[in-house]
């Protein structure tokens, strides 16, 4: 562990005798010398140093405010250390070269560290190791003679629990900062979609980045001049805003304009011609198990929504996805591919969807080369073709999807496996038009888990796939018919209010769903917000039986579910942030298990919403 390093003692100057005299008289009188941080040239340079703006200046790999505990104010820092993540926060101040300082700040926890690096001279940190009340911690430091910035920054110990911080200052001559750039002009509207803006305005010189205001909240952060705003609700008016920024701070707001999304096709639930509340089941047509073959034919018309499991590579980087038919030796009651092709031809006539779901358990796909994406391209649309199916399902698992260690941005991804798959479903997308249906099935590993960890994350040392399928829903969320996350099989994840949520019960599920139709931060970081997903674009992924994974809830804890996040009652002690009546509905694994368990998954779905 870190340890404070003391600073080597400084022998006195030779100070003029009268100087000695008068600082000894006033010891004697009872007065005391000036400090530094009382001088007139001092000031707290610390950002937000309260947290009371939230997150405002400060750069968290698992941070967030909370209203208790606080040392003032209404807020203070909560950071969760997980993993390799020491959940650091930090902020980069301006200062004077050769300049002495004092930093210090309230904590709460067991082994908090607050520090100070970049100083030019000797880094400094200070620590406790337990602090069940605030306990304040103070170091101080040199700055070296060409030092402009340091970093200062508070932490905690792997494992070691949730730490709080607040009111940190750092005391001293402040640094060069100029000043903050002038309020962005031309600020217009682009295209407008029914659930995007695109925007763009002039650039600003000295300007570093953009922060770009939706309705009056900060959305998100740009380096260029130009967004899209996505995650809109449609037929709703919004205003917009745009602020320059550079090392001094923030300019004053742009100007404001408005847009209204367009309205979304009215075809009874959306471009995707599902009914308003939809049943998504995966059907087992390429392989058996405890819960035996189910034919095309005998699926109910409860299910809108049917994926056959699994088109599978020829290998993991191949990109050639092939769709074998269970083989009769293991599903002896197997249909023939003209009767299998009949009953899907019978069940789109009856206005289902039947998609190809690629990947699965054992399908790992990891499309590394600009030839594995065309190959995907061509077999998946062979699938598409042979079948007369109306679109994909993604269910990417395991190792297909990772990101590279400096990929650290899921709005402008650059690993190769994750822009070659955004590129393959686009030129999908493009090929079959509007009614294709696109749906991905991950696991809350590769999205929910997000909001805590991103990739290897800013330092190094987490797993690569944590937040994985992040950028992919970004990118194509636009096309996106249907995300319905894996809720099974799954570790205790964090949800929006900071408490770990684990499988078992209603509670896991509206809070892994809250999360998806709010949005939130990736990797904490305030200024990096995923946007919400519409909510006729949800639904929530469970095991439709003990035996089908786990994570199995009851039917009456699938209803409270449901009732908590369309109708805002039978919550529990998880508060929503909103109520989403147009949820979209419910997936299960799976059709064939359902139909082991005598249907009660789909019976519950139907007199739910029936």
């Amino acid at each position: 562990m870190e340890r404070a390093r003391l600073e080597s003692a400084r022998p006195l100057a030779r100070r003029p005798l009268l100087t000695l005299l008068t600082a000894a008289a006033l010891a004697a009188s009872g007065l005391t010398a000036l400090t530094s941080a009382a001088r007139a040239a001092d000031a707290d340079l610390a950002r937000n140093g309260g947290f009371e703006s939230a997150l405002d200046g400060w750069t968290c790999t698992a941070g967030t405010t909370v209203t208790s505990p606080v040392h003032s104010g209404a807020t203070a820092l909560k950071a969760t250390p997980a993993g390799a993540d020491n959940a650091r926060c930090a902020q980069t101040v301006s200062v004077k070269p050769d300049s002495q300082y004092t930093l210090s700040g309230y904590v709460q926890g067991t082994y908090v560290y607050l520090g100070a690096s970049g100083t030019g001279t000797t880094d400094v940190s200070t620590w406790a190791q337990s602090a069940p009340d605030w306990q304040q911690l103070t170091t101080t430091f040199r700055t070296g003679p060409s030092t402009t910035k340091v970093t200062i920054y508070t932490h905690g110990w792997y494992g070691t629990g949730a730490y709080h911080a607040d009111d940190i200052s750092l005391t001293g001559p402040g640094g060069e900062t100029g000043q903050p750039p002038a309020a962005p002009g031309g600020l217009k509207t682009g295209s407008v979609t029914s659930s995007a803006v695109a925007l763009s305005w002039s650039p600003v010189p000295g300007a570093t980045g953009y922060a770009v205001y939706r309705d009056g909240t900060r959305v998100s952060t740009v380096t260029g001049t130009s967004t899209t705003v996505s995650g809109l609700t449609p037929s709703t008016a919004y205003s917009f805003q745009v602020t320059a920024v550079n090392d001094a701070g923030e300019s004053a707001r742009s100007a404001t304009v408005t847009a209204t999304t367009a309205q979304r096709p009215d075809d009874g639930g959306g471009s995707s011609g599902l009914p308003a509340h939809a049943l998504v089941g995966y059907l087992h047509a390429s392989f058996a198990n405890g819960s035996g073959y189910t034919r095309m034919a005998d699926v109910p018309d409860s299910w809108d929504v049917i994926d056959l499991a699994f088109g599978e590579p020829t290998s993991v980087t191949s990109g050639d996805i092939r769709f074998e038919r269970c083989p009769v030796a293991e599903c002896p009651n197997v249909e023939s591919d003209a009767e299998f092709k009949a009953a899907i031809k019978a069940k789109q006539a009856a206005g289902k969807k039947v998609l190809i779901s690629i990947g699965g358990q054992n399908g790992q796909v990891q499309l590394t080369s600009t030839a594995a994406r065309d190959k995907f391209v061509s077999s998946v649309s062979a699938i598409i073709d042979e079948y007369g199916l109306d679109g994909l399902d993604i269910d990417f698992e395991g190792h297909s999807l990772s990101l590279n260690a400096d990929d650290t941005d899921f709005k402008n991804p650059k690993t190769p496996v994750i822009v070659n798959l955004v590129s393959a479903v686009k030129t999908l997308k493009a090929k079959y038009g509007d009614d294709f249906v696109l749906t991905m099935a991950p696991e809350t590993f590769f999205v929910q888990l997000g909001y805590q960890y991103y990739g290897t994350g800013k330092w190094g040392g987490q797993d690569p796939r944590a937040g994985a399928y992040l950028p992919v829903i970004h990118a194509l969320r636009d096309d996106l018919t249907l995300l319905h996350v894996q809720d099974y099989n799954s570790g205790s994840i964090m949800g929006l209010d900071n408490q770990y949520h684990s499988m078992g019960g209603a509670d896991f599920h509206i809070a892994m769903t809250d999360m998806l139709l709010t949005g939130f931060p990736v990797a904490g970081d305030a200024n990096n917000v995923f946007p919400p997903l519409r909510p006729d674009q949800v639904a929530i992924g469970m095991p439709a039986s003990t035996q089908a994974g786990n994570g199995h809830v009851s039917s009456a804890e699938v209803n409270k579910a449901l009732n908590c996040l369309t109708r805002k009652t039978d919550c529990g002690s998880y508060a929503t942030h909103g109520t989403w009546p147009d949820l979209r509905g419910l997936m299960t694994w799976s059709i064939n298990w359902d139909r082991y368990s005598n249907w009660e998954f789909q019976k519950n779905f139907d007199a739910y919403f029936g």
